[in-house]
């Protein structure tokens, strides 16, 4: 629906001192505080009170409405502006709130933390991600329109970004993606105050950014030296949000710390506090008690207030809407559920596919093929590859593709973005998708940032990375993965799930469907085998982190073998040929450290039990194995360019040398 005019019929004197509040709730809060970042809430107070009094569709009493707006802080160290939007409108933040800013175990950390506080759409701290996430916001939101109609979903996604977000490699990938894409509902504000900690932006940064985001298809708009004027800031973002065939950039210039009078357009105003005696000056200028803190008049609450509430009748009209496509069709409302929900509709693990001991197959062919399965009762599952979609079975075979204002598909071509494509993820995870997206394993360095984001904020993703190991040959040690898999698992809050084989991959997708939080997926270039007892121990297995798959023989157990991914099959192999010889073997397949390490001391027992040796197998870093291992057969150097099975030979990843490795480990080497 086009949101309704939301003017406000307050006097100009009283929204005057509605935006001086917001000021001076920054000021006080970052001086209270002796850390952080007065200067830009300061600059774009007028904004913010221009955007939640007359502009946002939102209810602060239902702050997770589906269909309601969207702000993105992009530049979240001026967290002020936005924690000071949140109490002012009544989203439960308080004044102790704001007093406890930056402090231990308050909701108002340094940058705005999704989960803290309500009203904190994502969690924006390296600069460049908010942009992503924004864009991430706008690709849910045209999808879910285009899908279930408009009825239930039509809003809009804001996001205030600045010099640094846009010096940032990040917001490349995604504004060159958004404006590809055509996605009319993206307001971007760029606060242009020339001022980065450093000194002038002219220091490092002297690109024409209007010239730029033309370039990218966005329609741009510079409103010039208004960052003080209610109504042209108004006009600006309305004029933006009518333009339904493109996203906008509105470039403000603003004056960061104004209106100090030492700390105006300077940088001490970005980082630091202003000063006991600059904090009073800039009161008195603003007509404000210089000796109160925190100082909130009842009248400008109330104006506040009465903004938050605004949207109720909004709400209550879409939930009757809701109510009617239910009445219209269950089916597509149990599909819309489903991915507001983030999950999968009634017993859609039924649809998961199995594989029969023997057959050859790619672990990545399998991931095709288990998103091809379950696409339909999954149906909040659209993502792609960055620009690897078939080799990283990230392909969706027949589904309709999102393109330039075509939404309605399922498969997203990210383009060769890998950073962006993380980001845009994470924003489309918060907006009523379960996105994937694939790339080679080694560009997971690329991505970084943005994996550590959706582990430390919980959004539910799937990072789907192939070509796992040195097993892909002939690209060389340059594409061949060593160390990523050890420093991911390194990651807080981060499942890491290496697959043994196909019916591996499809318990590593329900336990991401069923479960909340980020996962990456492991996925082999080579085929490798299905393993005899996958298909019937993996179900129970896999979500438990690590099982076993091979029993041993004889009345007790000598030697534990453990595998990931594609070396689980030499485990195996060893495991017969040590059998034969008279040695109890287990194989232990643990697809995920982080799901094992969650059982309890006794559960983990069952599996690895104290006091027998143990030997990993992973083509890779050695690095992390001593938790579980007495030794392991890993890589620790760079690959080698060649044929993959090649290469995996020559590094020892073979059943005959495992085998060694084992009787090593027993001290029966050398013996016949």
């Amino acid at each position: 629906m086009t949101p309704s005019s939301t003017e406000t019929s307050a006097t100009p004197e009283l929204e005057q001192r509605a935006v001086n509040v917001i000021r001076g709730l920054a000021m006080d809060a970052v001086q209270k505080a002796n850390s952080g970042h007065p200067g830009t809430p300061m600059a774009l107070a007028p904004l913010a009170h221009v955007l939640w009094t007359r502009i946002l569709r939102y209810d602060a009493q239902d702050p997770e409405w589906p269909d309601r707006d969207r702000f993105v802080l992009s530049c979240g160290h001026a967290s002020m502006l936005l924690y000071s939007m949140l109490y002012l409108t009544g989203y439960g933040l308080t004044i102790e709130d704001l007093e406890q800013f930056r402090q231990w175990g308050s909701k108002t950390a340094g940058h705005p933390e999704r989960g803290h506080a309500a009203g904190i759409e994502v969690t924006t701290g390296p600069l460049g991600q908010g942009i992503g996430n924004a864009v991430g916001l706008a690709i849910a939101e045209a999808n879910l329109r285009a899908r279930f109609g408009p009825e239930v979903t039509d809003h809009h996604v804001f996001t205030f970004c600045s010099d640094g977000d846009f010096e940032e490699g990040v917001s490349h990938e995604v504004a060159s993606l958004a404006g590809h894409l055509g996605l009319g509902r993206l307001i971007a504000v760029y606060d242009d105050n020339h001022i980065t900690i450093d000194g002038p932006t002219e220091l490092a940064y002297t690109d024409n950014v209007p010239e730029r985001f033309s370039a990218y298809g966005w329609q741009v708009l510079e409103l010039g030296e208004v960052a003080n004027d209610l109504d042209a800031l108004e006009k600006g973002i309305r004029t933006a949000m009518a333009d339904a065939e493109r996203p906008s950039l509105l470039v403000l210039r603003s004056h960061i710390g104004w209106p100090s009078p030492k700390y105006t357009d300077t940088p001490a105003a970005h980082g630091s506090p202003l000063g006991e005696d600059e904090v009073r000056a800039v009161k008195g200028l603003l007509g404000m008690p210089p000796d109160e803190h925190f100082w909130v008049p009842e009248d400008v609450l109330e104006l506040y207030r009465a903004a938050g509430r605004r949207g109720e009748a909004d709400r209550q009209a879409w939930g009757t809407r809701h109510g009617s496509l239910r009445d219209s069709s269950a089916a597509l409302a149990a599909d819309y559920d489903a991915c507001i929900a983030g999950t999968g509709k009634a017993g859609w693990e039924a649809k998961l596919p199995t594989w029969s001991a023997g057959d050859q197959v790619e672990t990545r062919k399998a991931c095709s093929s288990v998103l091809d399965a379950i696409a339909d009762v999954v149906p909040g599952l659209v993502g792609g590859g960055a620009d690897l979609t078939g080799n990283t079975g990230t392909e969706l075979k027949g589904a309709a593709k999102i393109d330039t204002h075509q939404f309605n598909g399922r498969q997203l071509h990210f383009g060769i973005r890998e950073h962006g494509m993380g980001a845009i993820m994470n924003g489309m995870a918060t907006g009523g998708l379960l996105p994937f997206g694939g790339t080679f394993f080694v560009f997971s360095d690329y991505m970084r940032g943005s994996v550590r984001l959706a582990a430390l904020s919980g959004y539910k993703v799937v990072f789907v990375w192939s070509h796992d190991s040195i097993g892909l040959g002939e690209d060389g040690p340059t594409h061949q993965p060593i160390e990523h898999i050890a420093s991911l698992r390194a990651m807080p809050g981060l499942r890491v799930i290496r697959p043994a084989d196909a019916n591996e991959v499809a318990q590593a997708w329900r336990v991401h469907i069923d479960r909340s939080g980020p996962t990456a997926l492991i996925l082999t270039r080579q085929k490798v085998p299905v393993l005899e007892g996958s298909a019937e121990r993996a179900p129970a297995g896999v979500v438990k982190g690590a099982y076993t798959l091979v029993d041993e023989t004889g009345p007790g157990l000598e030697l534990v073998l453990i595998g990931t991914g594609s070396e689980v099959q030499h485990c195996v192999g060893a495991a017969a040929t040590l059998t034969a010889r008279g040695i109890s073997a287990r194989v232990v397949s643990m697809p995920c450290w982080e799901l094992f390490a969650a059982r309890t001391a006794e559960e983990q027992a069952t599996v690895l039990p104290p006091g027998v040796p143990t030997l990993a197998v992973e083509a890779g870093t050695s690095f992390g194995w001593e938790r579980y291992a007495d030794d392991v057969v890993a890589i620790d150097r760079f690959g080698a360019s060649a044929p993959g099975s090649t290469v995996m030979n020559e590094f020892g990843f073979t059943t005959e040398h495992v085998t060694e490795r084992a009787l090593v480990l027993l001290g029966l080497d050398g013996e016949q």
